[in-house]
């Protein structure tokens, strides 16, 4: 057996025959992105131009400065050119032909001292040229250096290791990357397919990018300038341009920060009302301008997936991958900021002009509620503006509402109980019911509620949240009853076996008499606050109830004060049977819960009686 007998020192040996394959097949999962990677590079080249003017180190006229891309779907090319400080031979020796050596970064560092440079270089790795060997059997570059005197020279590879340069005749600075479409990515070649990839990935580059004699971007978007240069309708023009086909958006906030990161962008506030995951994933993410991805989420905590807009970070590299993401001290930083930042904006409108927050709450409350519950730091903010709203429209604050219910909506334990509707218009024998003993009853309808009402019970001490059907008002308020029954103890017993033995079904009925206002009905079906939660929170997340199949757990109130109740007892036994029936199915009507045969059949014996 070999042995070492010492410490021995060496460098790792790296074949290119090897290397090369592998990072023309494998740089980008997208194939599509070699487009986004050259046109990045000659907005660099045409930014480090501009800086080069600025310092002095370029004195010659710069003329227009335009990136230019063209297709001829004849010869099977598409080239890229720019009038930016263009190679030398030596430059492309140096740049090119050293896989990973990075022009910008070396420009970056060689300027790092001039005002800043870092933020208008995109480039930082040096592999974005070699995905041009993700589409092209052959690439060829032509350039000719900003120097004065510097010559023209062409630059040709095949794919292989082996490359070949020379001399060649360009009348202007600057360079020219000219792809020789391979077969397996002549969908490359459509005019229609360059211009969806051109304005996906560069609508928003500094420089402007012409193609098929259009200019395909806007190079100054508004997130770019300061806030105290941009009125109103340039924010809601800049919305239209992100979204053409939306409504105005509410508010919006942008973010300027240099410190301890880099990021800018503007992010709005969309009309939600009860719309979810529709409004999801409208945030586009770039990196100085170059657009990186519009999904977010690891950016982002996922409530503020709903809102719209841009964020801008050159502390995000281009290529980018949702670990990279997930793991990125500058990413959670970046997260951590713009939650706070949203949270101040909505706690600064509450208190400026509360009358203007309320009209909107109703288009923004799902939001707020979403960002409560799904996280810590935003719903501490969020507990001083989130508003809840009564049936008579009226909203409150979390402390307001519990003063003012706290008074008749306590129970024996010092507990508030927020009454609420998840359905107005189906509940509202319950709100009435609830309003006649001088109740309160707010409206909890929309698709995110049912959670929100477990994260409302976990932010506030001594504080219960009842949904107005889901148990009889008085057991629900632990109050003493103040009406009595009119019907005696036995008969409370009798009417009670009347309905237990009539009963029956795919339901548990838990049945009782009650002492309840006569102009209600003779029924009162409700479910218990539990299962009715768990039901509700488990179709909003489009599951079946965590119950399965297992039969309705069901309360049965009959009110022993209705004369219909009185009727039952009179009624002789067939009749009985057929006046429980009925009575039973109209309660399971007034709660939405008679359908097929059996509404069918109430509807025709209802018919038959008139």
């Amino acid at each position: 057996m070999d042995t070492v007998e010492q410490v021995e020192k060496g460098q790792l040996s790296i074949h290119t025959d090897n290397i090369f394959p592998i990072i023309k097949k494998f740089l980008y999962s997208d194939h599509e992105i070699f487009l986004r990677e050259l046109v990045s590079n000659a907005v660099d080249a045409t930014q480090k131009l501009k800086k080069l003017a600025d310092f002095g180190e370029f004195n010659g006229e710069l003329g227009e400065l335009k990136v230019t891309v063209k297709l001829d779907e004849t010869a099977k090319t598409i080239t890229i050119s720019d009038r930016g400080i263009g190679m030398t031979a030596d430059e492309i020796k140096k740049y090119i032909n050293q896989i990973a050596f990075s022009g910008a970064a070396e420009f970056v560092e060689k300027y790092k001292e001039k005002e800043d440079t870092r933020g208008n270089i995109i480039g930082n790795f040096g592999l974005g040229f070699y995905s041009a060997f993700m589409v092209a059997k052959e690439v060829e570059i032509v350039s000719k250096s900003h120097r004065e005197g510097a010559e023209g020279v062409r630059w040709t590879c095949d794919g292989s290791t082996e490359f070949s340069i020379e001399a060649a005749e360009k009348a202007d600075r600057g360079t020219d990357i000219i792809l020789h479409i391979a077969e397996d990515s002549e969908e490359f070649l459509g005019k229609y397919r360059l211009t969806e990839i051109l304005e996906k990935y560069g609508k928003f580059l500094p420089v402007e990018i012409e193609f098929d004699e259009k200019i395909i971007n806007n190079p100054n978007p508004i997130w770019t300038k300061l806030p105290a240069d941009l009125k109103d309708e340039d924010y809601l023009a800049f919305y239209k341009e992100l979204h053409p086909f939306s409504e105005d958006p509410l508010f919006w906030i942008h973010l300027n920060v240099d410190y301890p990161f880099n990021l800018t962008g503007v992010l709005y506030f969309p009309k939600l009302k009860n719309d979810f995951s529709a409004k999801k994933e409208k945030i586009q993410l770039y990196s100085r301008q170059v657009f990186i991805t519009d999904e977010i989420k690891d950016v982002v905590p996922d409530f503020l997936t709903l809102l719209h807009g841009v964020i801008d970070s050159p502390d995000i590299p281009l290529n980018v991958s949702r670990s990279y993401l997930q793991a990125d001290g500058n990413v959670k930083k970046i997260s951590g900021y713009i939650t706070r930042k949203v949270a101040d904006k909505l706690a600064e409108i509450f208190r400026n002009n509360r009358e203007d927050f309320e009209k909107k709450f109703d288009d923004i409350g799902l939001f707020v509620k979403y960002g409560m519950i799904s996280d810590e730091k935003f719903g501490e903010k969020a507990k001083e503006f989130c508003l809840v709203k009564n049936t008579a429209g009226q909203h409150f604050t979390f402390e307001e509402y519990t003063n003012k219910v706290k008074d008749n909506q306590t129970d024996k334990n010092e507990t508030t109980i927020w009454l609420y509707a998840s359905d107005p218009q189906k509940q509202d024998a319950y709100v009435q019911s609830a309003q006649k003993r001088g109740y309160d009853v707010l409206v909890l309808d929309t698709v995110i509620d049912p959670h929100f009402i477990n994260g409302v019970e976990q932010k506030l001490e001594k504080t219960s949240l009842k949904r107005v059907d889901a148990d009889p008002l008085d057991k629900l308020i632990e109050k003493e009853i103040s009406l009595e029954s009119v019907l005696s103890k036995e008969d409370e017993e009798k009417v009670k076996n009347l309905f237990e033995q009539t009963l029956s079904g795919g339901s548990k009925l838990t049945i009782s008499v009650e002492a309840m206002p006569t102009d209600e009905l003779p029924v009162v079906i409700t479910m218990p606050e539990f299962f009715r939660r768990m039901s509700d929170m488990a179709a909003t997340s489009g599951q079946k109830s965590m119950f399965g199949d297992m039969p309705q757990m069901l309360n049965v109130a009959i009110n022993a004060n209705h004369a219909v109740t009185q009727k039952i007892l009179n009624a002789s036994q067939d009749e009985q049977t057929q006046l429980v029936q009925h009575a039973y199915n109209l309660a399971l009507l007034s709660q939405g819960m008679l359908s097929g045969s059996a509404l069918t059949t109430f509807v025709q014996q209802a018919v038959a009686r008139l």
